[in-house]
């Protein structure tokens, strides 16, 4: 036999001993989640759970539109004008419309989930299934700083078809995800892509966390569920980014972890109930971390305390930096709100945290948020914080002139008089030093210091001399340390 046969021969069992070869469970597994041939027998058994969401809102009609005119007895114009008055009065005006999706989380008792932000407002909304079938729905309670609304539709109409929540905790970057929606209007749509990012903070709310994925998604695709190759809901389609208005790859959606115990809750008191620790809170920056003897940057420093708040109850201060709560670590700023907000109200949490270089314990009686905001607590305290205070670009500080409730937050002893850092800009070399909000700064070029317009005074007047730099005596919580800051260069100049 020659050899260029027997090659021929020897690659074609080889080809049929890799075909015929079974493969392991995890092989098969790996071939399965990576590569899907299809996803046509999945979203076949999906498509009846979602929806498409309509809602209107009557427009009011205008008081001065003009009264009949007057004409003599007789006149063709009388008669013209009146029928078309009649006409008007018996026509509604047009109602501003709303486009999105939603999804059935519960056949038996009718719950339907959607964005907030797809039914606010709204007079009227109508739910349109998959086979058309419309039904009107009643709103059972909204949640604006998650973006959810959970409606309900009377089961006795239609036999409907729900979907459930996985656990979108274990998502990892590059995982396939399949969407379904309702973009511009067009009715049930299907995409696919992968988990693009998580834990995006796109400035949406106090509880940002969103999923980032690459599927289109788009007007229209609100309030939709975004899939894991088990059919189960691991997000809710929320929000793009797009200069043009349509899908550039960029979506976002809320992760079922977060938008579960806020339905729940929705589902069970028409409301949310979030827990509510009593503090603002910042980022522990790598200096911050440095200046407070704290090994590595994490956790959550606090800002404020909320006067007669659960934190200021249970002896936390302006100062402490959150590193556990409830045992679960807080390794950035922003995981602390999610935490404290899925904490049961009235009941004792356990919060580690970090105080003259080493840590400390304490019992917090959780709050309820909802009862904090409708008691003026939380607009009180956060309203003064807020408002800006005095620029001070060269130094990159705002300064504010001390309060009575400021010497209550920052915990600023009353025998100590200066101005009070409000902002610290985070380029500049004051944060690079561990300078942050609630310091005060009581002298400057040992000059003593009591309203933010004199301390910018003498910040000018060092830089018009040329000094390279301002010496600061700063007071944090009763101490007192000395603290030099470089003053920014002109632009102008060469650097």
């Amino acid at each position: 036999m020659k050899l260029q046969n027997v090659s021929r021969l020897f690659l074609a069992f080889a080809l049929f001993v890799c075909l015929t070869m079974p493969i392991s469970g995890a092989q098969a597994k790996i071939l399965d989640q990576n590569a899907p041939g299809s996803f046509a027998d999945m979203v076949e058994n999906l498509l009846p759970a979602v929806v498409n969401i309509s809602s209107t809102q009557k427009m009011e009609e205008p008081e001065d539109f003009p009264e009949l005119p007057q004409f003599p007895d007789g006149s063709p114009f009388q008669d013209f004008f009146e029928e078309f008055m009649e006409r008007r009065n018996g026509m509604p005006m047009s109602p501003q419309a709303s486009l999105g999706s939603g999804f059935v989380i519960d056949a038996k008792q009718g719950y339907i989930i959607t964005n907030n932000h797809v039914v606010r407002d709204a007079d009227e909304v109508r739910v349109t299934f998959h086979d058309d079938e419309t039904l009107v729905a009643e709103v059972i309670g909204t949640d604006e700083k998650t973006d959810l609304a959970v409606l309900k539709v009377d089961i006795k109409e239609k036999d409907l078809t729900a979907v459930k929540f996985g656990n979108s905790d274990i998502l990892r970057v590059g995982d396939w995800i399949v969407a379904i929606g309702n973009p511009f209007g067009l009715g049930g749509t299907v995409t696919a892509g992968i988990v693009s990012a998580r834990q995006r903070d796109i400035n949406a709310g106090p509880y940002d966390d969103f999923i980032q994925t690459d599927a289109s998604i788009n007007r229209g695709n609100s309030g939709g569920p975004m899939f894991d190759l088990e059919g189960e809901v691991i997000g809710i389609n929320t929000a793009i980014f797009s200069p043009s208005g349509g899908s550039v790859g960029i979506g976002f959606a809320i992760p079922s972890a977060l938008a579960k115990p806020v339905i729940d809750q929705i589902i069970k008191y028409g409301r949310t109930r979030r827990g509510w620790l009593g503090v603002r809170i910042q980022q522990v920056t790598e200096e911050i971390a440095e200046s407070l003897s704290l090994a590595k940057a994490t956790g959550a420093l606090v800002a404020t305390v909320t006067p007669d708040g659960p934190a200021e109850k249970a002896g936390l201060k302006a100062g402490d930096i959150i590193l556990e709560f409830n045992g679960q670590k807080v390794s950035e700023m922003r995981e602390l709100p999610r935490l404290v907000a899925e904490a049961s109200i009235e009941t004792d949490a356990q919060v580690t945290y970090w105080r003259d270089a080493r840590k400390a314990t304490a019992k917090v009686k959780i709050g309820e948020l909802e009862k904090a905001e409708d008691d003026g607590l939380i607009e009180t305290a956060e309203k003064d914080k807020q408002t800006e205070g005095l620029k001070v670009d060269s130094v990159g500080l705002s300064l504010k002139k001390i309060t009575d409730m400021m010497r209550r937050d920052y915990a600023i002893p009353s025998a100590v008089d200066g101005v009070v850092i409000s902002a610290v800009d985070p380029k500049s070399e004051a944060s690079k030093k561990g300078l942050f909000e609630g310091d005060v700064i009581v002298e400057i070029n040992q000059q003593a210091v009591n309203e933010p317009e004199k301390a910018k005074t003498i910040i000018e007047k060092a830089e018009k001399g040329g000094r390279p730099s301002v010496l600061l005596l700063i007071n944090r919580e009763g101490e007192v340390r000395f603290l030099a800051l470089k003053l920014k260069k002109d632009k102008t100049e060469t650097e």
